[in-house]
C-alpha cells in the first residue's frame, strides 16, 4: 500500500470538486477551492477521523468497500478508480460482471433530484446510490453491509421489509420482482451473482420459488407506487427508470403530481428529511 501516493491522490481529488458537484450547498465562504474533509467523510460514509488519517497518510489499510465509497465520493471515472485500488494494492473490480463503480454523471443526475426521491440499483435489486430524498422515504440503505442491499433479497427474505407498502400490493411487488430478476438471468446466464441470488431465494423463500417456476418475464420502466411512511402517510407516487446499459445500472426516481395530495406529502417529507424514522425497507 502506497500510503503517500493514496493521500496526495485523495487530497487532489477532493480539491478539485465544488459542493454544487455533489448536491450540497456551498454555504459560507471558503478559504480553499474543493470539499472539506468531513463532506468527503460524510459522501463515503465514513468517520471524519478515518478520512483524514487517509489524507494524512498513516491511516489503516482501507477495504474494497471504503475503496468503492470513495470512489463515489470524489466522482471518479472508472479509470481512477481502478487506480485508487492499485495504491492501496487491491485488483480492481471486474469489468465484466455488473459494477458497483457508478459513472460520475450518473451520480451528478442524483444530486441534482434534491426534492424527489431516486436512487441508483443494479438490474438485480442492489441500490448503488441514493440521494437525501431516498432516504427519507424508505431508509438509508447505503449505510447497511452491501449483502442488505439488495432489494429483492430484503423483499423476500426480511418480513419486516414489506411494512413499506400497503399490504393489498405486496402481491404485485412479489410478481414484478421475481419477473425482473429472471428476464436478468436468462440475459446473462454467465454472471455469477444474478444466478447465486437466484439459487439462495428458492432454496429460504417458498413464495420466491412458486413465482419463479411460473416463468413470468418483465422489465418494469415506469408504475405508480404506493409507499407508506411512518410520518407523513400514504404516497402515491409515479415511478420512472432510467437505464444505462453500459454497467445495467438503472436510475429509479419517484415523482408525485402536482396539486394531489401526494405532492403536498412529498413536500413535507422534504421538511422531515431523516428525523425519527426507523430502519425502512426499500424497492425500485
Amino acid at each position: 500500500m502506497n500510503r503517500a501516493e493514496l493521500a496526495d491522490f485523495l487530497r487532489r481529488g477532493r480539491a478539485r470538486l465544488n459542493p454544487s458537484d455533489v448536491g450540497l450547498t456551498p454555504g459560507v465562504r471558503r478559504r480553499t477551492p474543493g470539499l472539506r474533509r468531513e463532506e468527503v467523510a460524510q459522501l463515503a460514509g465514513m468517520s471524519v477521523d478515518y478520512y483524514t488519517r487517509l489524507e494524512q497518510s498513516r491511516g489503516p489499510r482501507p477495504s474494497r468497500q471504503i475503496l468503492t465509497a470513495l470512489g463515489r465520493a470524489l466522482r471518479l471515472t472508472e479509470v481512477e478508480q481502478d487506480h485508487l485500488f492499485h495504491l492501496v494494492g487491491e485488483e480492481p473490480p471486474r469489468r465484466e460482471t455488473v459494477s458497483a463503480h457508478v459513472r460520475p454523471g450518473l451520480l451528478l443526475i442524483l444530486d441534482r433530484l434534491h426534492d424527489t426521491p431516486a436512487q441508483v440499483i443494479n438490474d438485480h435489486g442492489e441500490v448503488l446510490a441514493q440521494n437525501a430524498m431516498a432516504k427519507a422515504l424508505v431508509g438509508d440503505v447505503m449505510s447497511r453491509p452491501r449483502r442488505e442491499r439488495n432489494l429483492t433479497r430484503r423483499f423476500f427474505l426480511n418480513p419486516a421489509s414489506r411494512t413499506l407498502f400497503p399490504e393489498e400490493d405486496l402481491a404485485d411487488h412479489a410478481r414484478t420482482q421475481v419477473a425482473t430478476l429472471r428476464a436478468v438471468t436468462a440475459a446473462r446466464p454467465d454472471d455469477p451473482e444474478p444466478a447465486a441470488l437466484v439459487a439462495e431465494l428458492r432454496s429460504a423463500s417458498e413464495e420466491f420459488a412458486r413465482l419463479w417456476d411460473e416463468h413470468e418475464v418483465s422489465e418494469r420502466r415506469k408504475a405508480t407506487k404506493r409507499f407508506v411512511h411512518p410520518v407523513v402517510g400514504l404516497l402515491e407516487l409515479d415511478c420512472e427508470v432510467m437505464v444505462s446499459h453500459e454497467h445495467h445500472h438503472r436510475l429509479v426516481v419517484h415523482t408525485a403530481r402536482p396539486g394531489t395530495e401526494a405532492y403536498e406529502r412529498l413536500e413535507l417529507l422534504r421538511v422531515v428529511g431523516l428525523q425519527d424514522l426507523s430502519p425502512r425497507a426499500t424497492t425500485p
